[in-house]
């Protein structure tokens, strides 16, 4: 066999050495681990949040700022106050929104909500709280100089996230939460906004009886 020969084999020979090392190796995908165990207390207590400072809602480069919202709910009776893999979900009250101003100047909106909404909350580091929007359950209409319409959630509940922090009172505390919407609307309307950022801290406070806190542990 020619010198040539030879070295051309080998040559070939390192290279599907190598494509055979780079092939990509097949492995059996690991399941994901199952979320912790979540316990609200205490049970079947009813519970009031209120806003602390003010809950902003940004569309587009409109900002609506509100001073007021309330919302209640309950923790779920035992044993549905514990899940021992997973969140403790709460139904509450549609939230409301008063005492609102716009970014726009000779603007004024108005916020309307509907629907079914709920909190859940997972145990953990840190504890994370998720609040759903119904479809369509969030409106902020505004008046003036701009006739716009948002609409959270237009196309099916939207999940909003959040943390919570036990204390005395407890906070529920949404940071730059995404929420997608639809605009509509003419002049000055940011029609072509499809997520809003939300930020809001709410207070806590078991209104069953005062003297314990909404806690969530494992």
């Amino acid at each position: 066999m020619s010198r040539t020969r030879t070295t051309t084999l080998a040559l070939a020979a390192a290279a599907a050495a190598g494509a055979m090392s780079l092939a990509p190796v097949s492995a059996t995908a690991l399941p994901l681990p199952l979320a912790g165990s979540t316990t609200v207390t205490p049970a079947g207590h009813a519970f009031k949040a209120t806003l602390s400072g003010k809950a902003t809602l940004k569309a587009g480069s409109v900002t609506v700022t509100c001073t007021v919202s309330v919302s209640t709910g309950a923790v779920p009776a035992a044993p549905g106050n514990n899940n021992p893999a997973g969140p403790v979900s709460s139904p509450i009250s549609p939230p409301t929104y008063s005492s609102c101003t716009s970014s726009m100047w000779g603007v004024t909106p108005t916020v309307t909500t509907s629907g079914a909404w709920s909190v859940s909350m997972q145990n953990g580091s840190p504890i994370t709280a998720t609040m759903t929007v119904p479809t369509g359950g969030l409106v902020v209409q505004t008046s003036g100089l701009a006739s716009c319409t948002v609409t959270a959630a237009p196309s099916g509940p939207a999940s909003v996230p959040g943390t919570w922090t036990n204390g005395a009172p407890p906070s529920l505390t949404f940071t730059n939460a995404s929420v997608p919407v639809t605009v509509t609307g003419g002049f000055g309307c940011p029609t072509s906004a499809t997520a809003s950022t939300f930020n809001a801290v709410y207070k806590v406070t078991d209104t069953t009886n005062p003297a314990p806190q909404i806690t969530v542990a494992p």
